[in-house]
């Protein structure tokens, strides 16, 4: 018979109130409150010592601006150059891998949680989980929320106040509420960002 932890990472409904997983949220809450409150911003060998400690990998040059909220932490796996900035909340219960030179702006969500429908099962503390996957060299607006089961493919644009609700194919620009592809990205993207440079001398 499966724990309520094999459960949670086999997407089956589970009850999250187990005395282990209730465990492992109570560790992540206590590095948490290390990174958010007790840690300074310019001590770079402290903050990274948490991180490391928190998640369950982490690439090399991971720079998670404070404050930095997530449910356990050892489900969360991020790649070289990965960057938040402020208040980035990540509910991990399902897990989340996520690629190299990923950048998310302020106030993104992901999340991987979800409840029943039926308020009596919900009252009983039911919960399931997805995962989430970003791949690499993504850069996630600010507001944008990613829900579980959504895969986001390489080189993503993801619009600020966006809301993913399904997968986003490789290499597009997309925006919304519910989260649609507007275009794909392409090389003239760069020529002009690149004129745009040479303008500003």
């Amino acid at each position: 018979m499966l724990g309520d932890r094999e459960k949670m990472l086999a997407g089956l409904p589970h009850k999250p109130m187990d005395a282990e997983l209730t465990e492992e949220r109570d560790r992540a809450k206590e590095l948490l409150h290390d990174y958010n409150v007790m840690t300074r911003p310019g001590d770079m060998a402290a903050r990274d010592r948490i991180i490391r400690e928190l998640l369950g990998k982490a690439g090399k040059d991971v720079f998670i601006t404070q404050p930095f909220y997530c449910d356990y932490g050892t489900y969360i796996e991020v790649g070289d150059y990965f960057y938040t900035n402020f208040n980035c909340t990540i509910l991990d219960a399902g897990g989340v891998k996520i690629g190299n030179n990923v950048l998310l702006a302020p106030n993104v969500g992901l999340y991987t949680v979800g409840h029943p429908l039926d308020a009596g099962l919900r009252n009983q503390a039911w919960e399931d989980a997805k995962p989430i996957t970003i791949g690499n060299n993504v850069w996630i607006g600010a507001h944008s929320i990613i829900l579980g089961g959504v895969s986001i493919g390489d080189d993503c644009v993801i619009a600020a106040g966006s809301l993913v609700t399904k997968d986003i194919a490789a290499g597009s620009l997309a925006m919304g509420s519910p989260c649609k592809v507007v275009r794909s990205i392409t090389e003239a993207d760069r020529e002009q960002y690149l004129a745009r440079i040479c303008d500003a001398g």
